[in-house]
């Protein structure tokens, strides 16, 4: 018996070690079920249920039925809804076009970027002009344009424009998000290839349209990852709610699988994303491409607008492709 009690006792310690662990996961699952912030938790309660929102339409196309994917949106002075997006069409490249609604549901597109444009971010520029950024190919970079007004915008006629070297990847940046204009400089996120291998966030500055500035965002990067995501880290787009800045990011759960993209709202200050559970009518499961943006709804009341591409993969019948959802900030 007592040549058996160092194990017993090694047995007993490890038992309470066990529980100890236990218990501290319960405590830490406990605290992470609490939302990082209180414009995380009013993102959450205004975005996850699609059949709640005042608005919504699944596979959105414009009024020539090309699709609207990774479409992001804007609210144009006059009142008018204006969409940036992309779609892959016959020629096999992708195209980005710009469209105008005054009702979120049906489109007119106005002008074609042109092949090899895709993930269009649009920003308004504080004097009456607008930034566009886009994914171009080939060699695929940044590119930003500017416009001197809506008018210069929907006929493409750029003022100023520049296409931004390769600084982290030798392979591909792109996927950009235009994060605030100031003056002459432009603040934007994207991804990187890292490695060549595996999309990772950048963040960029743009200074009077000649001087580029990139560097890896290994924070957000991390936010993602804890979460469980061995794949890309992509698509991002700020919005402020109560105040605090709230960013959408998609992150991929496996490598390959579009099946396993997710939306998260990544709070800035703690470092911390949370996972959005998007509900559909249809209970689709993949969420990808994520965008929103405070503006007046259809009925006049300001709303928060969401975008997200449901891959068809993860899709239930009938919603896969571009859908887009509102919600009055009321409610």
């Amino acid at each position: 018996m007592t040549a058996r009690q160092p194990g017993t006792a090694r047995l007993h310690i490890a038992a309470a070690l066990a529980l100890a662990a236990s218990l501290l996961v319960a405590q830490l699952a406990r605290a992470d079920a609490a939302p990082a912030s209180a414009s995380t938790a009013r993102l959450a309660a205004l975005a996850e249920d699609v059949t709640a929102a005042d608005g919504h339409r699944y596979d959105v196309r414009d009024h020539t039925g090309r699709t609207m994917d990774a479409a992001q949106i804007e609210q144009a002075q006059d009142g008018r809804y204006l969409a940036v997006y992309h779609t892959l069409l016959a020629d096999g490249r992708f195209h980005a076009a710009v469209a105008t609604s005054t009702d979120l549901r049906h489109w007119q597109r106005r002008h074609d970027f042109g092949p090899g444009t895709h993930q269009a971010s649009l920003a308004h520029d504080g004097r009456g002009g607008y930034v566009l950024a886009v994914e171009k190919d080939p060699r695929n970079h940044i590119a930003v344009r500017s416009y001197e007004d809506v008018a210069a915008l929907l006929t493409g006629r750029a003022r100023h424009s520049f296409d931004a070297p390769l600084t982290l990847s030798r392979c591909a940046e792109g996927t950009p998000s235009i994060t605030a204009v100031r003056g002459a400089t432009v603040h934007l996120a994207g991804h990187y290839r890292a490695g060549c291998d595996t999309d990772r966030q950048l963040t960029a500055t743009l200074t009077g349209f000649r001087h580029w500035h990139a560097e890896p965002d290994r924070r957000l990067d991390r936010a993602v990852r804890s979460r469980g995501n061995s794949g890309n880290i992509g698509d991002r787009a700020p919005v402020e709610l109560g105040g605090r800045r709230v960013v959408l990011v998609e992150g991929q759960g496996r490598r390959g699988d579009f099946g396993s993209w997710a939306t998260y709202a990544y709070d800035p200050p703690s470092g911390r994303a949370d996972r959005l559970d998007i509900r559909t009518h249809g209970g689709s499961r993949a969420f990808a491409n994520p965008s929103a943006t405070l503006l007046t709804g259809p009925r006049g009341a300001p709303a928060l607008l969401m975008s997200v591409f449901v891959p068809r993969e993860g899709a239930a019948p009938g919603e896969s492709g571009q859908l887009l959802y509102w919600r009055g900030l009321g409610t």
